[in-house]
């Protein structure tokens, strides 16, 4: 069952055709990776789907319900939530708080019962607090024990985590993940390798991830999408995508019998 679906899918700025008359799905329980090479449309791609930008055409579905032209916090409180190419947190505001933030859309409280501290504000800061360092929680001891930290003092790697975090706070039924290991070492990527999934599998999430590190995508996609120049070119298994003759040319602008086995060590550099 399709938890999101685009149908004819275009946007256009100025004279450039980003997005071309894309269909694409993700379905309950599905991860799939979206792959494509710089310039392909993988985040206008996203930026469309999470209301920050309005396709000139198409239509889109979440959850059954149309959500052409919504914004981002509506698309939030239906259950959408998004990390960015870079790292987005606010700098100034703790580990804690930045996780917090992610509860804006399911908070009741307004400008008066924040400057009261009532007893239903105070309940409601403890519920939004529980839910942060849940979220946090999920990453172990590399976010949770250094939750009064300013976000600005945290490693990069812990900072990506941090922005998933955020995103889980927002209680979201699907995920999009843009190149969650960007500027990870090998071992952080094992690492995030095993928490997709279990996102997934111990959250319930649906999750899309662009990623250029082809060995994540072949770790974690249960079915790979490739663009180029805003059209989608492949769709299928890692390894049918991989082998598809136009995603090969994409990506190494050749032909020939050793493109496929080029096409991790080109990507994930």
């Amino acid at each position: 069952m399709s938890l999101l679906e685009l149908k004819g899918v275009s946007i256009r700025f100025g004279g450039v055709q980003a997005v071309k008359d894309v269909d694409f799905h993700a379905d309950l329980g599905e991860i799939v990776g979206v792959i494509g090479p710089n310039g392909a449309g993988k985040t206008t791609l996203f930026n469309i789907v999470t209301g920050f930008y309005t396709p000139d055409e198409g239509s889109m579905v979440f959850d059954g319900a149309n959500i052409s032209g919504l914004k981002p916090n509506a698309l939030t409180r239906l259950g959408m939530a998004r990390t960015f190419q870079s790292v987005r947190l606010f700098n100034a505001m703790t580990v804690l708080e930045n996780a917090m933030v992610g509860q804006h859309t399911r908070t009741k409280t307004g400008l008066t019962g924040a400057l009261i501290k009532g007893k239903a504000t105070l309940e409601e800061e403890a519920m939004i607090t529980a839910k942060a360092q849940e979220a946090l929680g999920f990453f172990g001891q590399r976010l949770l024990p250094r939750q009064n930290q300013l976000a600005s003092s945290m490693a990069y790697a812990d900072r990506r985590r941090l922005e998933i975090a955020r995103a889980m706070a927002t209680e979201p039924k699907l995920l999009l993940l843009d190149e969650p290991a960007a500027g990870m070492n090998p071992a952080e990527k094992e690492q995030l390798i095993e928490q997709v999934g279990r996102l997934r599998d111990e959250k319930g999430y649906s999750i899309v991830l662009i990623e250029h590190d082809m060995p994540v995508i072949k770790s974690v996609s249960d079915r790979v999408v490739a663009l180029d120049h805003g059209i989608k070119i492949a769709e299928g298994t890692y390894d049918q995508v991989a082998s598809n003759q136009q995603v090969i040319e994409a990506y190494l602008g050749k032909a020939g019998d050793d493109a496929r086995g080029d096409m991790d060590d080109e990507v994930s550099t």
